[in-house]
């Protein structure tokens, strides 16, 4: 098995599958791309132009060949000769194991197939392969052209090999993999994100506050901290120099306290929607989706330019990058 990963294929082009298409485009990577729908209904258009904007920002004196990439709907030519596959097409097992077996109809079994499925555990995936030992999950976050976080998982026929083949890729391409070890229904990152949103249905729903001030006090509070330092590093600093001991000596008792619903969800009723997407609408001000995407990577661009001056956190990526392009 070669050790590098020329041939990349994605399979589904919505939002996801239109990210990791720019993401490789930005680090000169041509691109085969299937996906049934005409082309000029997909996300892809928007996306390159969304990606455009925030890397002119954020690389200006790189060129980007924006149209490296092939498109079909079918998916035959898209995948053939691929040593990497990456699949994003909607959160059903079912559709996602028929593109499997489209798969191993055509490619070679040194193939990495990697799913993007934010929540479907990789052994279950692997159900209905002849060569499941190749198949991983490779869950982005939006949008991937600017986000580097990618969760890495095996399932229980993974080979490790093909893991580390797609860890050194990714880090190729200035993204930051984390392998998990273990395998567990969405992963990571959603399951931290799911904790947020429930306790934030029931804040909601009792009144305690609206969308638009609830989304303040993560973007004016702890989500500054949290882009710079995480969960337990930004804990390790509330204590002072007793570190994390310390805050948990102080704080662990906190939590047998009945601050929180986690274990409950409030009713998911028409008159819930009703309340919070009329909220939403009202935060909006008018803006529309694409116009409030532009304003996220603006801001993500800002945000790790800064980081990257003090080669913290995100900005790191963003420090090795530059290195990387410099003549």
């Amino acid at each position: 098995m070669s050790n590098k990963i020329h041939n990349v294929a994605c399979i589904g082009c919505g939002t996801i599958g239109a990210g990791w298409v720019t993401r490789f485009l930005v680090n000169q990577i041509k691109v085969k791309i299937y996906d049934p729908t005409p082309y000029a209904e997909t996300r892809l258009e928007i996306v390159i132009k969304n990606t455009k904007r925030a890397y002119k920002n954020l690389f200006p004196n790189e060129t980007i060949n924006f149209k490296n990439f092939e498109y079909f709907n079918e998916i035959s030519p898209a995948i053939e000769n691929a040593d990497l596959i990456i699949e994003s097409v909607p959160e059903r097992l079912d559709i996602k194991q028929k593109i499997f077996k489209n798969i191993e109809e055509v490619c070679s079994n040194q193939t990495i197939i990697a799913s993007s499925t934010s929540g479907i555990k990789p052994t279950d995936l692997q159900n209905e392969m002849k060569n499941p030992e190749r198949l991983m999950v490779t869950h982005p976050f939006n949008p991937v052209y600017l986000i580097p976080l990618v969760e890495v998982v095996g399932g229980n026929k993974t080979e490790y090999k093909f893991i580390k083949k797609i860890i050194d890729f990714f880090n190729s391409i200035n993204m930051q993999p984390i392998h998990l070890k273990k395998e567990i229904e969405a992963f990571v990152a959603d399951r931290l994100l799911e904790a947020i949103w429930r306790e934030s249905l029931w804040l909601i729903k009792d009144g305690i506050c609206t969308t638009s001030e609830l989304d303040d006090i993560v973007r004016y509070g702890f989500g500054l901290r949290y882009a710079q330092m995480g969960v337990f590093q930004t804990y390790r600093t509330a204590a002072g120099e007793g570190g994390m001991r310390k805050f948990l000596e102080h704080f662990g008792p906190c939590l047998t306290w009945p601050w929180t619903k986690l274990m409950d969800v409030p009713e998911f009723n028409d008159e819930l929607i009703d309340l919070i997407t009329y909220q939403s609408d009202k935060q909006a001000n008018g803006l529309s989706v694409t116009e409030l995407e532009q304003i996220r990577d603006k801001n993500l661009v800002e945000i790790q330019k800064a980081l990257e001056k003090n080669n913290y956190g995100a900005g790191r990526l963003i420090k090795k990058a530059r290195v990387k392009k410099s003549p």
